[in-house]
């Protein structure tokens, strides 16, 4: 009995013994990772107290770009008084005419500190006007990434973006007031005369939505962005041209899955009309009087007063005849779209910034000089006199005098199913068939 009680007791000694060494060895184990940490860690406090940097690429490295020399380079290229390029040379690479771009370097040197040339705490003068705008234009004409304009105008990445979104805020702030503004009384009485000698009395121009693909939308919003036609996501804009492709109306930031529909209902292209700020007008079309402006729009807009919209699939000549002109007429958008994007490539390539509010002021920037070029470059027509001609059945009435500045909720009402109107949508389009097909048939 006493023999098994001590093979027992030696048995659980010898357990005992091998477990201390386990629990030894483990304890070594955790300590030497437990010193790992503790020397790793006081390196790295020993490192951010001598101020170097923990960052595996080094310190940071200062690249000493020749601005000044840029800078000279740049004005005895385009802006001396015999550059070494030409005239259609500066149109092409600026996409506008000196004096155009000049003006617009003038009003951001008022605009804005950020647009004149300031010099650093070593004395040293830094960019230029010229170099910050050229820089912008340049992004914006040809779509190039900031860093290519490094070894010819000597300016950083990041510079350069900062030269972009600033340039963009100028450009609106100083020039939206008149070259992304409502038609006055004046340019309206002229597109209704162009539009009659189209044969589409008061057409106020044409409507129409693109997308713009956003390259680095955030993830999160990718499926709101993106639509099933597309695949990728975009932002949208609604726009209205006239002949000259002016660009009267621009109304941008839809997400990409809506369609031309949905922006209609965001935008405000009918506010002044609702308010009874817009200039009214008065036509005769079949010898009927109407008293609403209209748009040439494709196939997917609504049936509403102040829409012309095609005749699908037409069978008699009368209509063959309407859908020919209301479908080359409604092309002006279309033309603008596509001068848009090749005289800015940054639109038609797909945007890379991050903020929704900077793709706007972009897209908007170019917009506003696109009509500076348009107003610059348009041709002089004059019209000579001709007493025998059939006076125009356009009128173009003054505004209305308020007193007050509150708007009649009914009068808003009202206007609205005036523009929304089905039956005055249908009886015009019959109409303009009849003027149309007496006029051109």
């Amino acid at each position: 009995m006493s023999d098994h009680s001590d093979s027992n007791d030696s048995h659980e000694l010898n357990n005992l013994d091998d477990s201390l060494d386990d629990y030894i060895a483990e304890q070594d184990i955790v300590d030497s990772f437990a010193r790992m940490f503790a020397n790793k860690f006081k390196a790295r406090l020993a490192a951010l107290r001598a101020g170097l940097s923990c960052r595996r690429s080094g310190t940071r490295r200062y690249i000493r770009r020749n601005r000044e020399e840029a800078h000279n380079l740049l004005v005895a290229d385009y802006f001396a008084e015999i550059p070494t390029y030409s005239d259609a040379m500066f149109r092409r690479r600026f996409r506008m005419r000196r004096p155009v771009f000049l003006r617009i370097v003038s009003a951001l040197s008022e605009w804005s500190p950020f647009f004149t040339q300031r010099v650093d705490c070593t004395s040293r003068k830094g960019l230029s006007l010229l170099q910050k705008c050229t820089a912008a234009i340049r992004m914006m004409a040809y779509g190039t990434p900031a860093d290519e304009l490094d070894d010819y105008l000597k300016i950083g990445e990041s510079t350069a973006l900062k030269c972009l979104k600033h340039f963009a805020k100028g450009v609106i702030a100083n020039f939206a007031g008149r070259y992304l503004r409502r038609p006055t009384c004046e340019d309206v009485e002229r597109l209704l005369q162009v539009g009659e000698s189209r044969g589409f009395p008061d057409m106020l121009g044409s409507l129409d939505c693109m997308h713009w693909q956003w390259e680095n939308c955030p993830v999160a919003w990718k499926g709101q962005f993106t639509r099933g036609d597309h695949g990728v996501p975009t932002l949208m804009l609604e726009a209205v041209a006239s002949y000259d492709l002016w660009i009267w109306h621009a109304f941008f930031g839809v997400a990409g899955s809506n369609n031309d529909i949905n922006v209609l209902n965001q935008s405000p292209l009918f506010i002044e009309e609702l308010k009874g700020e817009a200039p009214r007008v008065q036509y005769t079309v079949n010898e009927r009087r109407y008293n609403t402006g209209y748009y040439l729009v494709d196939d997917i807009y609504l049936e509403w007063a102040a829409f012309v919209k095609t005749i699908p699939l037409p069978q008699i000549e009368k209509d063959k005849r309407f859908a020919q002109l209301q479908e080359g007429a409604r092309k002006d958008i279309e033309r603008a779209f596509g001068v848009l994007q090749s005289r800015f490539s940054i639109v038609r390539r797909p945007a890379r910034l991050w903020s929704r509010a900077s793709i706007g002021n972009i897209i908007k920037a170019c917009i506003i000089l696109h009509n500076m070029i348009v107003e610059d470059e348009r041709e002089m027509v004059t019209t000579p006199l001709d007493l025998n001609e059939t006076p125009g059945s356009s009128v173009v009435l003054p505004l209305e005098m308020k007193v007050g500045g509150n708007t009649c909720f009914a009068d808003v009402l009202q206007r609205n199913a005036g523009i929304r109107d089905r039956s005055t949508h249908t009886q015009l389009k019959r109409d303009l068939v009849e003027h149309i097909w007496k006029r051109y048939g």
